[in-house]
């Protein structure tokens, strides 16, 4: 057994020195460490901050926005017993496809009872016109005749004074001629009254005279209200409500009969927070997703920046001159117009989304300085 005063230092085993490490100086190491710690993390924090307001406020994002259609209540300007319905709840409809239908009788007859009004109205220009010819015609020979007692009138005066006639043959022919002045007149004055019925012309074509033309319109205003008796779709799009309206039901002009929905150039009414307007302006590119559809992205393009907000139409705006007023952060709309493929979701008006337009803004570090 060897002497334990001849062993081994317990510093070296197996060949390999062990240093020993004084406590103070493994301290200092860790305090180092953690000194160093702490300065790479402000520093990588710093960096990081510089570099999230370097690459922020490009984008304007909100989700306070949603789905917008052009909206139609489907009306008629003409009112009647609703014959048919010719659609279904939800379905989608073709421009022009009629949609529903009035009945017809009422508005056939008053078709029929316009044309002949308008054939009479020719009839009784026609008739006009042959009176004021004969009218003419009349105060042609009143003339005449009032002209061959005119002269017996004046050879009756200048043989009165001889007493080669009697006074009696000189007060008939006075008379006479008195007579047959008004007659005349009478004859000018029914001429001229018939060619103020032709409208002042009385060789103008029936058919431009305002008569005709009174009876004329009257007979399209007739067959137009026909035509409206068949109700058709303004746009494409798809209907709703359909069951407000049923056949049998009176349906008076202007009253809606239900909704039509236009299925294409939908638009996201977006309303962020004016602070983050400061770059935003029309024809931006926009990207968009609908709750409905998560993991769904429709592109866009900013529209407009409406020019007033919500508040400002409202029917008691705030009053800012209160003493109490306090300062409110306000919301913008925004219309952003939808790219719509073919193969994207049906989106219905109303539908929740979430915007971020790419105002294509970049920060520089020279905006920090005053």
């Amino acid at each position: 057994m060897a002497d334990a005063t001849t062993a081994d230092p317990p510093q070296v085993r197996a060949g390999v020195r062990q240093e020993v490490v004084h406590p103070i100086t493994r301290r200092a190491r860790m305090l180092r460490l953690r000194y160093g710690l702490f300065v790479l993390g402000a520093v990588v924090l710093a960096v990081g901050a510089a570099y999230y307001w370097l690459s922020g406020g490009r984008y304007i994002t909100t989700d306070d926005s949603y789905v917008q259609a052009n909206l139609l209540s489907v009306t008629t300007d003409v009112s009647g017993l609703v014959r048919s319905v010719a659609v279904h709840e939800g379905e989608t409809v073709r421009k022009g496809q009629v949609l529903f239908r009035l009945e017809r009788a009422p508005f056939r007859l008053a078709v029929q009872e316009a044309q002949a009004n308008l054939a009479q109205t020719r009839l009784n220009l026609a008739a006009l016109q042959a009176d004021y010819v004969r009218a003419q015609r009349n105060v042609a020979a009143a003339q005449a005749q009032l002209a061959a007692t005119h002269a017996t009138y004046d050879r009756y005066a200048r043989l009165v004074r001889s007493h080669a006639v009697t006074a009696q043959q000189f007060d008939d022919a006075k008379f006479k001629l008195l007579a047959q002045r008004a007659a005349l007149g009478a004859g000018a004055a029914e001429a001229a009254a018939t060619l103020a019925r032709l409208g002042g012309v009385a060789d103008r074509p029936v058919a431009e005279m305002p008569a005709y033309r009174l009876a004329a319109a009257r007979l399209a205003l007739a067959e137009r209200n026909l035509r409206h008796a068949s109700v058709r779709a303004a746009f494409d799009g798809a209907v709703t409500q359909v069951s407000k309206l049923q056949p049998g039901q009176y349906l008076a002009a202007g009253t809606p009969a239900f909704g039509l929905v236009q299925s294409q150039g939908m638009w996201v009414a977006a309303e962020p927070k004016e602070t983050t307007l400061t770059h935003a302006r029309p024809g931006q590119k926009a990207r968009v997703t609908i709750d409905a559809y998560p993991g769904h992205v429709w592109h866009g393009v900013l529209q407009s920046v409406a020019p007033a907000t919500d508040q400002e139409f409202a029917i008691l705006p705030a009053q800012n001159s209160s003493g109490n007023w306090v300062k409110v952060v306000q919301r913008v709309p925004l219309r952003v117009v939808l790219t719509q493929g073919p193969h994207d979701p049906v989106l219905s008006a109303g539908m929740s989304a979430h915007v971020s337009i790419d105002t294509g803004h970049k920060r520089h570090l020279s905006d920090l300085l005053p």
